[in-house]
């Protein structure tokens, strides 16, 4: 289910040149109502059954980095995702952020690359999930965005490669004007990750560990065998579930109540 974005007015400048696709979910922001029904009815309008987006994100200069998650895929899966660490083998997220470029994937296309990342194409296909589109957004203090559109199917045939290719600036679109509504209506009004007080995966356990004992993140890198973006993303999705401004604050809180011990 989709994340509920509270009803809070706003407004973006620069739209008047909006594709009307688009136009349903500015109005209902405009208007202070929930933007939920909109977002679903544009995907599915541009031939997509599920979006998803996701974003690290400083709420605050004082603060490092948070995880913002809000999605129409099932809960399962999302929470299946994380606690099975799935963004380590997950190249799509590193091949969207590293380039301005939109990508389009498949399942029958890109298997191969390696036995985990099949496997986790294997499970990704049994949730629901089996092509899609993957856009990496950049901003401000840092900010990195990733908005996909995804369909059950394993593979995009013509009709729909003819619908995704008169679609796609729309596509563009959406996910550009979605991550302004998103800063206006949750980040700015300093409403806390959706995931503040979800439990810890056993992988974010491991880095918190590594950190109370003074690694830094390119140690803590090394030493699982991932990249420093990746630890860094761990480390976004801890600050968000134990309500941390720090990494710091995040290894003391682990150790207040009991979630980690470095003994």
């Amino acid at each position: 289910m989709l994340e509920q974005i509270r009803p809070v007015k706003a407004v973006l400048e620069r739209t008047q040149f909006l594709p009307p696709v688009l136009a349903p979910l500015m109005s209902a922001s405009a208007i202070g109502h929930g933007i939920e029904d909109a977002v679903v009815a544009i995907a599915h309008r541009l031939g997509f059954d599920n979006f998803m987006y996701g974003a690290s994100i400083s709420p605050r200069i004082d603060h490092e980095s948070r995880s913002y998650v809000c999605t129409t895929l099932p809960r399962d899966w999302v929470a299946r995702y994380d606690q099975r660490a799935y963004i380590e083998v997950d190249s799509r997220i590193a091949r969207a952020l590293d380039s301005a470029l939109p990508l389009v994937w498949e399942y029958e296309t890109e298997r191969g690359h390696s036995g985990l990342f099949d496997a986790f194409l294997d499970d990704s296909l049994a949730h629901g999930v089996g092509s899609g589109l993957v856009l990496g957004l950049h901003g401000a203090r840092g900010t990195s965005v990733i908005f996909a559109l995804s369909n059950a199917a394993p593979r995009i045939d013509g009709t729909q490669r003819h619908t995704l290719l008169n679609n796609l600036g729309d596509c563009l679109l959406l996910a550009v004007h979605f991550h302004e509504l998103f800063m206006k209506r949750i980040v700015e009004q300093g409403i806390a990750p959706r995931l503040q007080g979800s439990p810890l995966s056993p992988r974010e356990k491991e880095c918190l560990i590594l950190a109370a004992r003074g690694q830094t993140s390119r140690d803590i890198a090394f030493k699982l065998g991932i990249s420093e973006r990746t630890v860094q993303f761990h480390f976004d999705g801890i600050r968000s579930k134990l309500g941390a401004a720090t990494r710091n604050e995040a290894v003391a809180k682990g150790i207040g109540e009991g979630i980690i011990s470095v003994g």
